[in-house]
């Protein structure tokens, strides 16, 4: 799929529903799969990412109907998975793979896990790892120092042991395998990070009541005493606070009369792109403000003229909490007054593309000065003039092909956007969204 988009002619103005959170949903979908009560699943999203995780708990057992808007998943409780069928698709979902490995880890029977071109060249040492020192068995492909798709999970023989790690890396992804494996040892399973991640596992495990604490950065399963038993009744999930990000950077470049994106997870964990922006000048408004459910939900509201922006430097704790965003931060960091600074984010060498790669050439395309370095990258803004129309090679990468779509509401002639298919894996609707605010984004293939 290759995207065109156009100048903004006026400000944006309109309510936009976004997609139900990715995280989440993934999260919603395997946890339910251990529930011994129905679970029903409120505004998952439709994207293909989250697909692949409904499809792989039919393929260990549970059964999925829906009812209106709602998918209600009948589980397996903790022991009752059965082997699938054939290996599990994971298409190009990390988090689904990733979180499969830890489910998976203690089973008595083995199985497959594979994915598309993109995720078969990610690694999973990271993840593996830790699972092998728990005593789980799981092979894959060597590449170089590390392990990457397809991967065979278990069998397990007899419990996995309890593992008490320090994280090098703060990963929710990482983070959630271990306290999945954890639910099958016997003991106690600590993981501490080194920075804040996303605590949604922690949230829905203890929904289900999983044997779980929170101490500062340490989250410890214990099952000594635990009867086993995970039940909940429901969970909804709220919208994804990391595609807003491309609609609020929209906004703030091209202006809004008045843009609105309710029912957004405004988790701390998830919020670190609202305080890159905050620190940047730019004024997002949360309303509406709910903290009745598990995770906390507002309307993020943007108004009035392009906003004048300031270079920031987006590191530590920050440049954690915004990842997924950084790419779009980038584009904001384009039109800001100096140099906007990004480190300590080397896990953006990882994702779907390398980030800081494609991020840099994606900011060059468009005429802007950017560098890499090991862990982040430099953004020259130029807000005194557009950018220039640019031509960018998407890499498969869904992140950087929205980021790029909103960097040409700004140019000066239409930005091309090639290889954008992996759009459709987290937000579809993406491009009559922006359409529907009153830019002009197209689509062909």
């Amino acid at each position: 799929m290759k995207l065109v988009s156009h100048p903004a002619t006026r400000p944006l103005s309109g309510t936009v529903t976004i997609p139900g959170d990715k995280s989440i949903g993934h999260r919603a979908l395997l946890f339910s799969l251990l529930s011994e009560t129905p679970v029903r699943v409120l505004g998952l999203g439709d994207g293909a990412d989250n697909g692949r995780s409904a499809k792989a708990v039919t393929q260990l057992g549970a059964r999925v109907a829906r009812d209106g808007k709602a998918l209600v998943i009948h589980g397996t409780g903790l022991r009752g998975m059965r082997a699938p069928e054939g290996a599990i698709d994971c298409g190009n979902s990390g988090t689904t793979i990733r979180l499969l490995c830890g489910l998976l880890a203690g089973q008595r029977f083995a199985t497959g896990l594979v994915g598309d071109e993109s995720l078969s060249s990610r690694p999973m040492a990271r993840v593996i790892d830790p699972l092998r020192a728990m005593g789980a068995t799981i092979t894959g492909v060597p590449r170089g120092m590390d392990l990457v798709p397809p991967l065979t999970v278990g069998p397990a023989i007899g419990p996995l042991a309890p593992l008490a790690i320090a994280l090098e890396m703060a990963s929710a992804q990482v983070k959630t395998a271990i306290l999945l494996a954890g639910l099958y040892a016997e003991g106690a399973t600590c993981v501490t990070e080194p920075g804040p991640s996303r605590d949604h596992t922690e949230r829905m495990l203890a929904y289900l009541g999983a044997p779980l604490t929170v101490a500062g950065r340490t989250t410890t399963i214990t099952t000594t005493g635990w009867n086993g038993r995970l039940a909940g009744d429901g969970f909804s999930v709220p919208s994804d606070p990391s595609s807003s990000a491309f609609l609020v950077a929209a906004a703030l470049l091209a202006g809004a009369g008045e843009v609105r994106l309710p029912n957004i997870c405004v988790n701390p964990t998830r919020t670190g792109f609202l305080d890159a922006i905050a620190a940047m000048g730019g004024v997002v408004t949360l309303e509406d403000r709910d903290e009745t459910g598990p995770e906390p939900i507002a309307t993020l509201v943007v108004r009035g003229a392009p906003q004048e922006l300031r270079a920031t430097t987006i590191a530590g704790d920050l440049a954690v909490r915004s990842i997924d965003e950084l790419p779009v931060l980038a584009v904001i960091a384009a039109r800001a007054r100096g140099t906007t600074i990004v480190r300590d984010a080397g896990e953006l060498r990882v994702k779907e593309s390398d980030r800081i790669a494609t991020t840099c050439a994606m900011l060059r395309g468009f005429g802007i000065a950017c560098e890499a370095s090991p862990d982040g990258f430099t953004v020259e803004g130029r807000p005194d003039r557009p950018l220039d129309p640019a031509h960018v090679h998407a890499g498969g990468d869904h992140r950087i092909a929205m980021a790029a779509a909103v960097g040409g509401l700004v140019a000066t002639g239409p930005t091309h956007i090639d290889d954008a298919d992996n759009v459709a894996t987290s937000y579809p609707g993406f491009a009559a969204a922006l359409t529907g605010l009153g830019a002009s984004v197209t689509s062909s293939t």
